[in-house]
């Protein structure tokens, strides 16, 4: 691993980058501590473009602590309903309550690892952005930069492996007078310039510190071992009658979309659909898993609604759809379907 020659010059030349070539992003126009908590928790495995409605959405029902503090767990998981990994929205909710319990309100990155949710990156970023405390933030974005920079050609197990092994060096690096300014300037250059494929060696403000650069490969780091796809198939059911459509709500202590809705899928009602024609088939992946869902419409039968609710199957109104959480691919399928079911 090389070391970074000129920390200094390499500090001024991203941040001479950063004035002139930073997105205009609303909580860097319009910043405050509740603004940063928001775009932390809603970026964490979600791109900017993805979640930037969803920000807004968030700020028009929950504009600081206290009113997210004070809210339902239902409206805070529906008003982050398409957003995905529903753990964080959780999670912000038990932080909110914890942080306008508190007297004394967290000032450094450790503090703020003391409250639900936030981990080793968040903290950081939360700490050095609105608040001023020299801690850098290392994630993808920067592990990418920090390993081409330095030509590290360590084989890494998996991310938190690098990132833990990234860190030391982050901070090294770290501007310490403007800490919130350089870790967002490292954060907008792995996202714009320093891409995973094809990066934008010509145009990178730092090129000429970058040794994976000078090496001619660039992209053949970071160097982190994935995950093997694994493919998954899921039968769903369409059933409806007198205006409801039946659903499986996930109980309130599973590890995953807690409290959602969605299709049933067959197993839940011991249904063959090998001779059926599917309505659809839609696919999806998370994380490194990659789903295939087949959605068949089937008629009611005659179960009692206490048969359905024993095995969290439930029926829904049409018209109260809107008003109940889906997943988000569900919700969508759904809209769909409903026109032509």
């Amino acid at each position: 691993m090389t070391p970074i020659t000129n920390p200094t010059d390499f500090r001024r030349a991203l941040a001479n980058w950063y004035r002139s070539a930073q997105r205009a992003l609303p909580w860097r126009l319009h910043p405050s501590l509740y603004r940063t908590v928001v775009s932390e928790f809603m970026l964490q495995q979600t791109q900017v473009k993805t979640m930037l409605p969803y920000y807004h959405r968030w700020l028009e029902r929950f504009p600081d602590f206290e009113s997210l503090a004070q809210a339902p767990s239902e409206d805070v998981l529906k008003h982050w309903e398409g957003l995905g990994y529903y753990s964080r929205a959780r999670n912000f909710h038990k932080l909110a309550q914890a942080y306008v319990g508190l007297s004394q309100k967290p000032q450094t990155a450790a503090a703020w690892r003391e409250l639900p949710g936030i981990g080793p990156y968040t903290s950081a970023a939360i700490s050095s952005i609105a608040q001023g405390y020299p801690a850098a933030v290392v994630d993808g974005n920067v592990v990418r930069i920090l390993a081409r920079i330095t030509g590290d050609n360590r084989c890494f197990k998996n991310n938190g492996e690098a990132v833990k092994a990234l860190t030391a060096t982050a901070q090294e690096l770290l501007e310490i007078q403007n800490p919130g300014t350089h870790n967002q300037a490292m954060m907008e250059l792995g996202a714009t310039v320093c891409s995973k494929r094809k990066p934008l060696c010509t145009i990178c403000p730092v090129v000429k510190f970058c040794a994976a650069t000078a090496q001619g490969e660039p992209e053949a780091l970071p160097k982190i071992q994935r995950k093997a796809s694994e493919k998954i198939s899921v039968d769903r059911l369409w059933i409806e009658r007198n205006g409801q459509l039946l659903l499986h709500r996930i109980p309130d202590d599973a590890a995953q979309l807690a409290g959602q809705h969605e299709l049933p899928h067959s197993g839940q009602l011991e249904y063959n659909t090998a001779a059926l024609t599917p309505l659809t088939t839609r696919s999806r992946s998370i994380t490194h898993r990659r789903i295939t869902e087949h959605i068949y419409k089937v008629v009611a039968d005659a179960a009692p609604v206490q048969d359905y609710q024993e095995k969290n199957l439930h029926w829904i109104p049409f018209s109260k759809l809107a008003s109940i959480t889906l997943s988000g691919p569900h919700r969508r399928w759904i809209n769909d379907l409903a026109q032509i079911a």
